[in-house]
């Protein structure tokens, strides 16, 4: 296989598993990191760049790589919580920044060559929440339902040149993000008792969740399909909710979300 592949995030979790994986593969795979010369354990056959998302002069610096890549897989981002009337303004902006406008910005370096070339694939790395919001998770919940919302649009734009925009979205993962995840919460807060335990339910969840091997592997199917689909999701039961999100009122699947994270959500 004559493939190159950009991996963001590559350093640890879900962007080290795929790129390993894509190294495996016959990929040559370059991957991303805020600081490539820390990376411990680096991967053999995998060729570390520095990217800050919220820096979109750092974005702009991967132009020429990305001119080149057939694989583009949008995997580095931020986790954020907080009460939704608690969110500092920066913090949302940042947010939006390093999951939307810097993955987009990514998207729109890479594809005109794809297109050119008549091959590419572009994987959106979103979340399930996405489908079934959480409570104290509306900034994390929104950028990823955005780049979701990217990737559903501009496939149909893409898919006649051969390229294909897909998103992958994960449950619960195993990857450690809990100890990195940006919390926000007024010391005094009217919401502190909820939020708490929510977040604990949630760190919880995320330790006995899937392993990042197994997203990495429906990233490499998605990415090997000759019409990858729109969505893949993976871990947390998924064709199961997903199944019954289908069937089912709307209200069962927010109490089954939020039941999940040991809350109680009130039908209006």
């Amino acid at each position: 296989m004559d493939r190159t592949a950009l991996v963001t995030g590559a350093s640890s979790g879900i962007g080290r598993a795929t790129a390993s994986a894509l190294v495996a593969a016959g990929f040559r795979v370059y991957g991303t990191s805020r600081k490539p010369s820390s990376v411990a354990d680096p991967l053999p056959g995998v060729e570390y760049l520095p990217l800050e998302l919220d820096d979109p002069a750092s974005v702009e610096a991967l132009a020429g790589t990305l001119a080149g890549v057939d694989v583009l897989v949008n995997n580095a981002g931020e986790s954020q919580s907080g009460p939704f009337e608690e969110l500092p303004d920066e913090a949302l902006r940042r947010v939006f920044q390093v999951n939307v406008f810097g993955p987009v910005r990514l998207a729109q370096l890479a594809l005109p060559g794809m297109r050119s070339r008549g091959y590419g694939r572009v994987v959106m790395v979103g979340s399930m929440l996405a489908s079934f919001p959480l409570a104290y998770r509306s900034s994390y919940v929104a950028s990823k339902a955005a780049i979701k919302g990217f990737s559903n649009g501009a496939r149909h734009e893409f898919s006649p040149y051969g390229v294909w925009l897909t998103t992958v979205e994960p449950g619960s993962i195993a990857t450690g993000i809990s100890e990195r995840r940006t919390v926000y919460v007024n010391q005094n807060s009217p919401h502190r008792r909820r939020f708490e335990t929510m977040l604990a339910a949630l760190d919880r969840n995320e330790r006995a969740g899937t392993p990042p091997e197994r997203v990495a592997q429906t990233i490499l199917k998605a990415i090997s399909a000759r019409r990858p689909r729109q969505r893949y999701a993976v871990g947390s039961n998924a064709p199961l909710v997903f199944a019954l999100r289908r069937v089912a009122p709307a209200s069962l699947a927010e109490r089954l979300t939020h039941r999940r994270h040991d809350l109680s959500v009130q039908d209006g």
